[in-house]
């Protein structure tokens, strides 16, 4: 936050953006549950109806919430979206496709010193955001984060979690192994729909970037790109998990001189089956063949809606676990990440956590495009343990030989 908004205040410390979605109305459920005494919080959208239906449930939880303010904001009005981003100190969005939608409110935020937290898991929108508006955010002090629901926090912090149980100074190795029990939503099959049929967009955008990120000095970070990985994690099988993930981990690991002088992060989704691995290693081929053509991307898209999601009967027999193998200076650790339903409700939690830790905790001073660990760490982390998800040491002793 600039000194020019801290001696102006803003009438809001957050707006959520999208509340009338399927994701943007847990979120707005969570912060009318949760959020921290005095919070000063808005929702804000095009139609204000949806917005009145939206604040009415929330008032069941909450009475306060019957006066909570509602904000015009359409990603085509330019001027509602400076005024939303000029009114607030974080700004949480979950309007997507980012790579369609997102745009305009990165470029105010970056503009007017405002923090803004996203669930993007579309690798090019977070370059091409790096490459317009990082430089400018940086002269403000806005916080840009990407990435802040199941992609990318879990992988993040739990990375950053395992690291801290690793000598220091040392080359480190981390692999992390997914596996989730759960439905996904419409807008995550629209953005990654949209991701592979920009294959092209998504190399070029990481070039574009890579050109203007100055690398570490004295260190080197890496994506491993191992098909298989040097841990085992139980029985099943592995396959590379090619999302954001490992960019999001290994720009903390830049940022952060903790994760040590060469430090190298792989990213594997385990399942139990060989029947199930094969099924979706053919799935997602079929998925990036069918995405290059307009008539069958129109198909794909058509599975299911933005904004749609299952009941929470559904989503409470969903959950995840991320575990991480770590290695370093002659010790190994294993670590684990655990919750409930990834695609929405444990979402929603880590978008609201994000935000309300921008807005109220004691941060390291960063500014531009960051990373939650580099942005939040130990603040955001201690938050989500409170919240209900799990960060365990696992085993943890010398290097098996």
């Amino acid at each position: 936050m600039t000194d020019a908004t801290a001696h102006h205040p803003r009438p809001y410390d957050i707006v959520l953006f999208g509340a009338t979605g399927f994701t943007g109305a847990l979120t707005a459920e969570y912060l009318a549950e949760h959020a921290d005494p005095g919070t000063r919080w808005a929702l804000a959208g095009r139609n204000r109806k949806k917005l009145e239906a939206v604040r009415d449930r929330l008032a069941e939880i909450d009475p306060a919430c019957a006066e909570l303010p509602l904000l015009h904001a359409d990603t085509t009005d330019t001027a509602s979206i400076e005024e939303m981003a000029r009114s607030t100190r974080v700004v949480i969005t979950t309007v997507g496709p980012y790579a369609e939608y997102g745009e305009p409110l990165v470029a105010a935020c970056a503009r007017s010193g405002t923090d803004y937290v996203d669930l993007t898991g579309e690798p090019q929108f977070a370059d091409r955001m790096y490459v317009k508006y990082h430089a400018e955010a940086v002269r403000s002090g806005a916080r840009i984060i990407h990435a802040c629901g199941f992609d990318s926090i879990p992988h993040d912090l739990g990375v950053y979690y395992t690291v801290k149980q690793l000598p220091e100074d040392v080359p480190l190795h981390v692999e992390g192994f997914v596996r989730v029990n759960a439905t996904f939503s419409g807008g995550t099959l629209h953005s990654a729909v949209g991701v592979f049929s920009d294959a092209s967009g998504v190399l070029r955008a990481e070039r574009e970037r890579r050109a203007l990120v100055e690398r570490p000095a004295g260190r080197r970070v890496r994506i491993s790109r191992r098909p298989v990985p040097k841990a085992k994690v139980g029985d099943g099988w592995t396959l590379p998990m090619p999302t954001i993930d490992p960019a999001i981990v290994t720009r903390s690991a830049a940022a952060l001189d903790r994760y040590g002088p060469d430090f190298t992060y792989g990213h594997y989704v385990a399942v139990k089956r060989f029947p199930v691995a094969a099924a979706m290693a053919a799935g997602s081929g079929a998925v990036l063949a069918l995405a290059q053509l307009p008539p069958t991307r129109a198909l794909l898209l058509r599975i299911a809606t933005p904004g749609e999601g299952p009941s929470p009967e559904r989503r409470a027999r969903h959950w995840f676990s991320v575990k991480f193998v770590g290695e370093g200076g002659g010790e190994r650790v294993v670590t684990e990440v655990r919750g409930g339903d990834p695609g929405y409700d444990e979402t929603a939690k880590m978008l609201a956590e994000s935000a309300l830790c921008l807005a109220h905790d004691d941060l390291p001073e960063t500014s531009g495009q960051v990373t939650t660990a580099a942005a939040m760490g130990d603040a955001l982390l201690a938050r989500l343990v409170r919240a209900g998800l799990t960060f365990r040491v696992i085993e943890q002793g010398p290097t098996k030989r």
